[in-house]
């Protein structure tokens, strides 16, 4: 689990700038469907960079398991077991707040209080732990289904206010006019007129948040489901037989689906959530593979991002690596290039990342949550 949420890390956070750059530099003939790959699709659809936010949500639910069941065993009362949850939460959801970047300004007025991936962990977190502290398995996959045939029908059935009844376009669809409702000015996707106070949604935003939020969970109990099977005294093979065809299930489905329900991220659409998922499995069954059952070496680099992902996550949200990169390196554009220089500036910044992430798991320092 470590070396898959590292290679998710590591992706968002290092690698992806350093690629994007490389094949930006070398102008090769299969640039422009590599860099497809390292970019989100527009509206519908899905890009191999689209699967960085669900497989982070994901691994967050694979750990459930083995947190709750470690709690059980110490002998923690549920109410101790409750307070750990409602921890995680709050500090889950301050942190999105810091990485949104208004916190501090203390202004009621123009916080934003829901739009980053930490606070859709903290809600996939909350909801997916209790279903596993109070139902058996049968019960969570009902709920999960619940949750995504309960998003659909809102989708394709509600129509307030010229938004819904099957639409979902990103000017019409019910998520959208639910987050204005809502939130209102606290939408991430919002100006606010500073002399008048009149508040103007945006056409283009990154995500929808709060009706959304229901296959956000979705999405990191397929998570847990995942550590569950892990977490069973299953052999091998059929721990490796079972994920692997429910990843294929699932996104056979979710494409499908799509027909139907297009698959589009920045609204979660129950047919993304599925297909999300499905990859999800399917990298968890190939990590699983080759890490605990081939027991290949050499995952030390991931190690380093997946046990300090948060940290990791933090860093790059808050500090821009390259204020300093490019004060070492400056000067080596005239000989390089633009492009390449890019590239090496994209190099630098990774290193750095990794060598601060390096120095902290070295002295077994982890930022917990």
């Amino acid at each position: 689990m470590d070396v898959l949420r590292g290679f998710d890390l590591f992706m968002l956070t290092a690698f992806g700038a350093v690629c994007t750059s490389f094949i930006k530099a070398g102008e090769f003939s299969w640039g422009d469907a590599a860099l497809f790959q390292f970019g989100h699709v527009e509206w519908e659809g899905f890009a191999g960079w689209d699967l960085i936010k669900p497989l982070f949500m994901f691994c967050s639910g694979v750990a459930i398991p083995f947190a709750m069941t470690k709690y059980r065993e110490q002998g923690q009362s549920k109410a101790r077991i409750y307070w750990r949850i409602v921890k995680r939460v709050l500090v889950l959801w301050i942190f999105g707040m810091i990485c949104q970047g208004r916190l501090l300004e203390l202004n009621p007025q123009t916080l934003v209080y829901y739009s980053n991936t930490l606070q859709t962990i903290a809600v996939g977190y909350a909801v997916s732990a209790i279903f596993f502290l109070h139902t058996q398995p049968r019960t969570q996959v009902i709920g999960a289904i619940a949750l995504l045939l309960g998003y659909w029908a809102l989708m394709m059935f509600v129509r307030v206010d010229g938004y819904g009844g099957g639409n979902f376009t990103p000017e019409g669809n019910l998520c959208e006019w639910v987050d204005r409702m809502v939130l209102g000015s606290h939408c991430d996707h919002v100006t606010i007129d500073e002399a008048t106070g009149v508040v103007t949604f945006r056409e283009r935003y990154n995500y929808t948040w709060v009706l959304s939020s229901m296959n956000f969970i979705v999405t990191v109990m397929t998570g847990m489901f995942a550590g569950e099977i892990l977490k069973s005294a299953w052999t091998n093979r059929r721990k490796l037989i079972t994920m692997l065809v429910l990843g294929i299930v699932m996104t056979v489905v979710g494409w499908i689906w799509n027909f139907q329900m297009p698959v589009i991220k920045h609204i979660w659409t129950s047919s993304m959530t599925l297909v999300a998922s499905g990859y999800c499995f399917l990298l968890m069954t190939l990590f699983y593979w080759l890490v605990d059952v081939r027991q290949i070496k050499g995952w030390g680099v991931l190690k380093v991002f997946g046990m300090n992902s948060i940290l990791a996550y933090m860093l790059v949200q808050l500090f821009r690596m390259r204020i300093f990169t490019t004060r070492l390196l400056f000067g080596l554009e005239q000989y390089l290039g633009t492009p390449w220089y890019e590239f090496l500036i994209a190099v630098a910044n990774a290193v750095l990342l990794w060598a601060i992430l390096h120095y902290f798991y070295k002295r077994k320092i982890f930022l917990r949550v």
